[in-house]
């Protein structure tokens, strides 16, 4: 019995997740950007609601990318390869990197030239129209495609292993280097948090399977709508 209220107050916080995750009523009140929440990844996954996905309509440009949203000469795709450069490139003219080198861990490779590699959505633009942003306003889709907020959300890859990747979720493509697949995972079920998204029954059970062979590690999402 000692262990009873640590259990209630778990099942209340997952219970209040999960609603918040599901879509309400435009008239209902929701919780607003910036709230921050912190559950196990279990927890999580379990939290988001499961829907059938439907691609009508999806066009890749109604997410417009890549903007420079600060004004620096560099848009969100050479920020995020300046972020994630292991040694520091050369910024030219219109913010053209030459030299450098970067660490893809979808399949565990270092490249040396910005040419070689992908800003990868992490969530695929159109996994997430399927999945609840074809209801989006374009400026939302706007900050979906750019989010600089949180480094899961974009990634530098290979280009080769994201084009390999392409619009597929975890039920029928997951990263080559078999020890990024927990974290790839986790984070997959972090950023449909964030802004969301539901998922689709074989990709739940998908995630499920590889949670379940992860540690359960807490994730902290800041809601991004």
């Amino acid at each position: 019995m000692r262990h009873a209220p640590a259990l209630a107050t778990a099942a209340t916080v997952l219970s209040a997740l999960a609603a918040l995750l599901t879509p309400a009523p435009a008239s209902a009140a929701a919780a607003a950007p910036g709230e921050t929440v912190t559950l196990p990844v279990r927890d999580a996954l379990q939290a988001l609601p499961v829907e059938p996905e439907n691609r009508a309509g999806y066009e890749r440009s109604k997410f417009r990318h890549w903007i420079d949203a600060d004004r620096d000469g560099c848009n969100t795709r050479a920020e995020v390869l300046l972020h994630e450069a292991v040694t520091a490139p050369t910024i030219g003219t219109r913010c053209t990197l030459t030299g450098g080198s970067w660490y893809s861990p979808y399949d565990d490779q270092y490249l040396d030239s910005a040419r070689q590699l992908d800003v990868d959505h992490l969530v695929p633009l159109a996994e997430a129209w399927d999945s609840g942003a074809s209801a989006w306003t374009a400026k939302e889709r706007e900050a979906n495609a750019n989010d600089l907020d949180d480094p899961r959300a974009l990634i530098a890859v290979s280009a080769a292993s994201n084009r390999s990747k392409a619009d597929q979720d975890p039920s029928t493509w997951m990263p080559p280097s078999a020890g990024y697949a927990c974290r790839y995972a986790t984070d997959w079920v972090a950023d449909k948090i964030r802004y969301r998204l539901a998922v689709d029954p074989a990709e739940s059970a998908a995630l499920t399977n590889m949670v379940n062979h992860c540690p359960n590690e807490p994730v902290t999402v800041t809601f991004a709508r």
